[in-house]
C-alpha cells in the first residue's frame, strides 16, 4: 500500500514539530508540492475555484500595490486605515513582507520546487501576505503567539488552504507530543479562531486595501466581527514556547 505521506516529507514536518525557529511553516508549506499527494492538490483547487466567493476573487487575482506605511498617515481615528497603521507601528511589524515573499516565491518558482502549485493556491500565497495584518486588525487577534494561531484557526475555518491547516497540525503535535502545558492555551486559541471562522462573512481575498477610509467598528459588524475576539486575547504571555513564540 502507497504511503499519502511521501517520508522525507514527514522528517520535514517533524522538525517543525520540534523546533519552529529552525523549521517554520512557511518552508514545510513550499517543501510539500513535490511530493504531495495528486488528490489532495485538486482538493485544496477545487475549495477554492468551486467557492461562489472565492473562486471568480481568486481567478481575477488582484494584488494590493506595494505598502508603505506612510500612506496610512492620514486617515482619521476610528478608520480602519488608522488601526491598520497603529497595528503596524505598535508591533514595530515589517511594512514589505508580502514583497520580500513575492521575491522568494519567485525564487522558488524558478527552482521547480513548487511547479505542482496549483495557480489558485499560489495566488492565496501571495495575497494572503498582503491582507494578513489586515485580518488581524479586523478579528482583533493580537500580534502574539496565541493570537496568531487564533487567526490560522480562522482562516482555515473559512477556506481549505495547506498553510493553515498545516500550521494547526504542528502546534497540536507540538503540544500532544514536546509540551503538554501548551494544550489548554492553544486549544482555546484554535477554538476561538475556528468559530468566529465558521461563523465571520470570509475575509479572503477582500480588498480592504480600498476600504481603509471606512470606520473600522462598521467593516466589522458588515462581515460577522463585533464580537470581537474571546479570552484568548486576554492569555497573559508568561510561557512562551519555541514553537509558539516564533510566531509573535
Amino acid at each position: 500500500m502507497l504511503s499519502s505521506i511521501e517520508r522525507g516529507f514527514g522528517e520535514k514536518f517533524l522538525k517543525s514539530v520540534d523546533n519552529f525557529y529552525s523549521h517554520g511553516v512557511d518552508w514545510l508549506f513550499n517543501e510539500w508540492w513535490e511530493t504531495a499527494p495528486d488528490d489532495a492538490i485538486a482538493k485544496y483547487e477545487t475549495a477554492i475555484l468551486d467557492h461562489p466567493e472565492h473562486g471568480p476573487l481568486a481567478r481575477a487575482g488582484w494584488l494590493a500595490p506595494d505598502f508603505r506605511l506612510a500612506s496610512l498617515d492620514d486617515f482619521a481615528p476610528g478608520t480602519l486605515g488608522h488601526a491598520y497603521r497603529a497595528f503596524m507601528v505598535d508591533n514595530d511589524l515589517v511594512e514589505q513582507l508580502a514583497a520580500g515573499y513575492r521575491a522568494r516565491h519567485d525564487a522558488l518558482a524558478r527552482s521547480g520546487k513548487i511547479d505542482r502549485l496549483p495557480p489558485a493556491l499560489a495566488y492565496k500565497v501571495l495575497r494572503g501576505f498582503q491582507t494578513h495584518d489586515l485580518h488581524h486588525v479586523l478579528t482583533g487577534y493580537p500580534a502574539s503567539p496565541l493570537g496568531e494561531l487564533a487567526l490560522q484557526a480562522f482562516q482555515l475555518a473559512q477556506m481549505d488552504y495547506p498553510y493553515a491547516a498545516m500550521w494547526i497540525a504542528v502546534a497540536t503535535s507540538h503540544m500532544a507530543l514536546v509540551d503538554p502545558l501548551l494544550i489548554k492555551p492553544a486549544m482555546d486559541a484554535i477554538a476561538d479562531g475556528w468559530a468566529r471562522g465558521r461563523r465571520a462573512r470570509s475575509l479572503q481575498f477582500i480588498a480592504f486595501e480600498n476600504r481603509l477610509g471606512e470606520p473600522l467598528a462598521d467593516v466589522r459588524a458588515e462581515f460577522g466581527l463585533a464580537d470581537g475576539p474571546g479570552d484568548i486575547a486576554e492569555i497573559p504571555k508568561q510561557r512562551t514556547p519555541e514553537l509558539l513564540a516564533a510566531a509573535a
